[in-house]
């Protein structure tokens, strides 16, 4: 099995260098049939994010800071076991590698600019609130003027 399907982009022009990528293979679990005794399908792939040099200095800070909870010794480790090939399930965790540390690694979003309320509507709230209460307060049987 020599290479995969291209690499794994990041974002924009970063992606997941082949050689910084390490890949164990065992047998995976679950019903099967003959083959299954013999063939090492399950995949676990590793990747340093803290040794990497493949990710800018400030995507790295920000993915480790996020996948803290993840990382053993600034390892991330992903698994997959789902197909039955074993090269299908190298791309699915190659991939899953990929979508984590895009989503680690994004900006963080812009903050929340508070609107602010119009003061006709304000108001229009307050008048209409007294209209209602004078309503209400007709309804009663004793004159409150």
């Amino acid at each position: 099995m020599s290479a995969m399907a291209g690499p794994h982009v990041i974002r924009g022009s970063v992606s997941l260098p082949e050689t910084e990528l390490q890949w164990r293979f065992t047998r995976s679990s679950g019903p099967g049939g003959q083959h299954v005794n013999t063939s090492d399908t399950s995949v676990e792939l590793r990747f340093d994010l803290a040794a990497t040099e493949a990710l800018p200095e400030v995507w790295k800070q920000r993915a480790l800071e996020r996948l803290a909870g993840r990382l053993v010794d600034g390892v991330v480790t992903v698994r997959s076991s789902e197909h039955r090939s074993q090269w299908r399930n190298r791309e699915a965790a190659a991939v899953r590698l990929a979508a984590l540390l895009a989503e680690a690694t994004a900006p963080p979003p812009r903050p929340r600019r508070p609107t602010r309320i119009p003061r006709g509507i304000n108001e229009r709230r307050l008048r209409e609130k007294k209209q209602r209460s004078d309503t209400k307060r007709g309804r009663s049987g004793r004159d409150w003027h």
